[in-house]
């Protein structure tokens, strides 16, 4: 079994969205409720800390939004979070705390977890990113398959497969992973804790924590002192 549950890729102490994992096994499960569940919590934030500055979009007081940022609902943006430049927010997210949106990033029914830092030129849809999480300037989630069929996780051969049940599902990358630039994290993609993935890679399946994706043949171990 490969190891990509909650707890093997994420940090749940480090967003505002803990409850959302409550009983899931595989992080990718939360994406269908994501919408629902930023329009509940929404409501118990409390008004000293959080702005609703239009229906179901809070916004922390100790945000910096830009004046040329869009945000649709449902969107928290958390506490000390920075929304750049023309950051384009189509709904169903969450912004951690102190993460940066950065200019021209679309987010799309994701969850960001603290300090992660998407900030030139990503698109980030039907994902999660884990606490610290960096992808490079034009990193990019694709979500959907090209023959539109239902996304699974893979690593190896056929025996390494888990069924998803989701037509549309981008990436899980795991605490203090960094995306070099101009990457593409394939649909079903799973990157474990303090990975690396080299600039202008084709990411697809499941990469181990701690280790270093120099292409799809040369995975190595990352040796951390």
């Amino acid at each position: 079994m490969l190891n990509c549950k909650v707890n093997d890729l994420l940090d749940l102490e480090k967003t505002i969205a803990t409850e959302i994992f409550d009983g899931i096994d595989f992080p990718w499960e939360v994406l269908p409720k994501i919408k629902e569940f930023v329009i509940n919590l929404g409501k118990t934030l409390d008004s000293d800390k959080y702005d609703m500055v239009q229906e179901n979009v809070w916004i922390a007081k100790s945000a910096k939004v830009f004046p040329s940022a869009y945000i649709s609902g449902p969107c928290i943006i958390d506490e000390n979070a920075e929304v750049r430049h023309c950051a384009f927010i189509r709904g169903s997210v969450v912004v951690g705390k102190n993460a940066v949106v950065g200019n021209s990033v679309e987010l799309k029914n994701c969850i960001l977890f603290d300090n992660v830092q998407v900030p030139h030129y990503n698109y980030v849809g039907d994902s999660v990113l884990g606490y610290k999480a960096h992808l490079g300037a034009g990193a990019l989630t694709s979500n959907v398959k090209s023959d539109k069929t239902n996304v699974v996780v893979k690593h190896g051969g056929s025996d390494n497969v888990i069924e998803t049940g989701l037509r549309k599902f981008g990436a899980i990358v795991g605490n203090n992973t960094e995306v070099g630039c101009n990457t593409v994290l394939c649909p079903g993609t799973v990157l474990g804790r303090e990975c690396i993935v080299y600039p202008v890679s084709r990411v697809r399946g499941f990469v181990p924590e701690r280790h270093i994706f120099k292409d799809a043949n040369n995975i190595v171990e990352r040796v951390i002192k």
